[in-house]
């Protein structure tokens, strides 16, 4: 936590810790199952496909549910929504825990996605209409620490469970682990969030917008052709035919909506904004590349080297050390080297992805848990450096009236990332090992390569946009600092978030 942000009124830290509490609850979930994943495998006989569905629906369901949940609290209001999405959550959470078939724990996954994804379209929006200026940048800046940190510390919390109460009760407590946590989060929300009004003036849902966005989702996760080899060719050509359709319809629909008088689904700001595009794209390379990589490692420690679930998790907590400390600090870099911190996390992330794949190939066994736990806290260094920058400057750009569809639109991209990148690469590792430790090091040779190539894209995008100098926004200096140099545009007054009054 920066020293600035007790400059908060109490009513403000209220919220914001209520929207970091929901981060916790919410994104803890998928860490903490990912150094489950071995032994969940095992206790329900369950297969590969299986394993990628459990892994990656949650992603795909959280990400469909973002631009939809988004809209719903811009002209609703946000507290019941906040509220409804995490009673589901939490609730599922405690039927997966229970399940005895791989298709119960899928479809109680797809559920606790959505709830997730509910929720954290509303934490966005929250501190959108909450906060304003430089106050919004750390508020932004805690919730993306608080993130991080939940998903760095999940494979230590699921590993220390799974090695307290043995291998079958210990993965359905990662599931119940979530439980009490989601429970106070209702206290907190229902006491302190503050009460239903909506943002957006209107009270237009554009049905057909919402519709066409979840369809190219689906379409663009392809979730189907990676979990499972469709049956013929023409399977995978009406995936790809249903995806051009999407992709062509959304933006004609919107203009069309648009010059009818109503409000469109993705606002014009944003379709406009070219630093909201590419930070977009460094956004869900960044987070998709994060969420394979720990999956991957996780299974290839286990399954690969032989590590207890315990041994495992401790070689994955220097990232969570590492990421507490580089984003505290993050802010001081961010001052020197302004939007430049990013291609400089991204460069640091990519050469750790890089040094870890080669390692499995090359290095002894006895000396490649201590190499990767290595590299695991350069990544954590990076992510640090990257996330809360990066994500400050994209929503720089959302207009109030569009808040929740904006960070529903940035937090929908990467969790559909998220879920392309763990279908494909677990994929990758799943369907390549065998028995005998060179496969399993070639494979995770062979996923870590995939996952480079990605961050790659992402390193290109970032210096394209540093060399832009894109004038017609704020540097990331000014948004994380709030120090701005040059006039810019006016933000509307915010309100308290109790009485509803002008600030």
């Amino acid at each position: 936590m920066t020293p600035a942000s007790v400059r908060f009124g109490a009513a403000r830290r209220r919220v914001i810790v209520v929207c970091m509490a929901a981060g916790v609850t919410t994104l803890l979930d998928q860490s903490v199952l990912n150094i489950a994943i071995p032994v969940l495998r095992t206790s329900l006989h369950a297969g590969a496909t299986d394993v990628q569905w459990i892994v990656a629906g949650y992603s795909l369901a959280f990400g469909l549910a973002l631009v939809p949940g988004g809209r719903l609290g811009d002209v609703h209001g946000r507290k019941k929504f906040f509220l409804a999405g995490l009673a589901l959550f939490t609730a599922v959470g405690a039927v997966a825990a229970t399940a005895d078939r791989p298709w119960l724990v899928i479809a109680a996954r797809l559920f606790q996605g959505a709830g997730a994804g509910l929720v954290n379209s509303q934490v966005i929006g929250t501190i959108q209409d909450v906060f304003s200026g430089q106050d919004r940048a750390r508020a932004l800046g805690l919730y993306a620490v608080t993130s991080g940190l939940a998903t760095a510390l999940g494979p230590p919390l699921g590993g220390g469970l799974i090695a307290a109460t043995g291998p079958d009760p210990g993965w359905r407590f990662t599931f119940l682990l979530n439980v009490p946590f989601g429970l106070a989060t209702l206290v907190l929300a229902a006491r302190h969030l503050p009460p239903p009004r909506g943002t957006a003036g209107h009270t237009d849902l554009d049905p057909v917008g919402l519709g066409l966005a979840g369809a190219l989702a689906l379409a663009l996760a392809a979730m189907v052709p990676f979990i499972q080899v469709p049956t013929s060719a023409g399977a995978t050509a009406a995936w790809v035919a249903a995806g051009c359709a999407a992709l062509a319809l959304l933006p004609y629909w919107q203009r069309r909506y648009a010059r009818s008088g109503h409000h469109p689904l993705l606002h014009p700001a944003l379709a406009r904004s070219a630093p909201f595009a590419l930070g977009t794209v460094v956004a869900m390379a960044q987070f998709g590349t994060s969420i394979a990589a720990s999956l991957v490692l996780t299974m290839f420690l286990q399954d690969g080297l032989g590590l207890s679930a315990f041994a495992a998790a401790a070689v994955t907590l220097p990232s969570a050390v590492a990421m507490g400390v580089s984003s505290a600090l993050a802010w001081r870099v961010v001052r020197r080297l302004g939007r430049h911190t990013v291609t400089a996390g991204l460069a640091l992330g990519t050469s750790a992805l890089l040094a870890s794949g080669l390692a499995a190939l090359r290095a002894p066994a006895p000396l490649l848990p201590a190499i990767l736990a290595l590299a695991q806290f350069c990544m954590g260094t990076a992510s640090g450096l990257t996330v809360s920058p990066n994500q400050a400057l994209v929503l720089r750009h959302a207009p109030p009236e569009a808040a929740g569809v904006a960070g529903g639109v940035l937090q929908m991209s990467q969790r559909i990332a998220a879920a392309v990148s763990v279908s494909a690469i677990s994929g990758v590792y799943l369907h390549t090992s065998a028995a005998g430790a060179f496969h399993h090091r070639s494979s995770y040779w062979h996923a870590s390569l995939t996952l480079v190539g990605v961050m790659a894209v992402a390193l290109a995008v970032s210096v394209l946009r540093g060399a832009g100098g894109d004038v017609s926004s704020p540097s990331v200096r000014t948004v994380w600092t709030g120090w701005a140099r040059r006039p810019r545009r006016r933000t509307p007054p915010t309100h308290n978030c109790h009485t509803g009054k002008e600030m």
